[in-house]
């Protein structure tokens, strides 16, 4: 089945950051300078004398460790990009890694592509516009079992203009002040890639859906993985919802998390993705907030759930 799916491998390498390739598979690594240093994750290094010889270059996209023993092992190779590293580390083929890379695009942020010096930027910048020519009554809308007001809140629609998301449910993302600083864009029609962002939005820095979170003066907050499982959850009954838009927690969303509340309940997608997603965001926010993990079944996803059984899982939590 796989072989059958369509792969951009230099829009991949492109728009994910090697970064989230690293914190998804636990690898530690400090700055020194422009670059990233830590011990070697892949299977081929069997040194124990050379420690901190994985080095990455951000600016690149790219890797090597030049451990002797490790670059034998990879024909004298030492290093490559993202595709490279997801295949040695999962030991698969460059295009089986590649569709990896595709299905946890929605849990990575596209690389952005600026000045060293730019990359620090704590921020988003605001939109100085708003897309017209939304279709709030889209077929696609009901399908996912969204209500008129659900789509009226969050402002959802299928785009019919021009530019990079037409033909895409689009998707208003705001920053915790509630400023409009993104579109994302969901195909309709099975289309790769699924969801796309503007170049240079960083997905890390935002938690989708946290400013109406805070206007409810909630001091817990159910934490999901995707846009339309926060819908869903709100739509339940239970608007103190965000959404990481993906499944790992940067450092920023850890920290906007901790600053607003007092206690997470996490609700991510019943899939190696999410279980994995689960013990990092409980990783990261141990000592800092209570986290509280909620189980979903094998291949279940929380906007695939009735409010009903929405309500079950999460009313023994939020009883007051």
């Amino acid at each position: 089945m796989m072989a059958t799916m369509w792969v951009d491998f230099k829009q991949i390498k492109t728009d994910v950051a090697i970064e989230q390739v690293l914190q998804r598979y636990g690898v530690p690594v400090r700055r020194i300078g422009g670059e990233l240093r830590g011990p070697c994750p892949l299977p081929t290094h069997t040194s124990r004398r050379s420690r901190d010889s994985f080095s990455v270059n951000p600016a690149r996209n790219a890797w090597s460790c030049r451990s002797q023993s490790c670059m034998q092992a990879r024909g004298g190779k030492a290093g490559g990009n993202i595709l490279d590293l997801v295949a040695l580390i999962e030991g698969c083929s460059v295009r089986d890694a590649a569709l990896r890379l595709q299905d946890w695009s929605s849990a990575m942020p596209i690389r952005r592509e600026v000045p060293a010096e730019d990359t620090t930027a704590s921020s988003n910048v605001p939109l100085h516009f708003a897309l017209q020519h939304i279709d709030r009554h889209h077929p696609y809308l009901a399908e996912r079992g969204l209500a008129a007001e659900t789509i009226r809140v969050f402002g959802v629609g299928f785009y019919g203009g021009r530019g990079f998301l037409r033909g895409r449910i689009v998707i208003p993302i705001n920053d915790e002040r509630g400023e409009l600083v993104a579109y994302a864009g969901r195909a309709t029609d099975g289309e790769e890639p699924k969801y796309r962002f503007p170049r240079g939005f960083r997905k890390s820095l935002v938690l989708f859906n946290l400013h109406r979170a805070l206007t409810t003066g909630a001091r817990t907050v159910i934490v999901v993985e995707g846009f339309f499982d926060a819908l869903a959850v709100h739509q339940a009954g239970y608007p103190a919802v965000v959404a990481l838009m993906g499944s790992t927690l940067s450092r920023s969303q850890a920290d906007l998390l901790t600053t607003h509340f007092d206690r997470v309940l996490l609700m991510l997608d019943g899939d190696d993705a999410g279980r994995h997603g689960a013990a990092g965001v409980t990783s990261a926010l141990a000592g800092r907030i209570e986290v509280i993990t909620i189980v979903l079944d094998e291949g279940t996803q929380p906007d695939q759930l009735p409010a009903l059984a929405v309500r079950r899982l999460l009313g023994a939590y939020l009883r007051e």
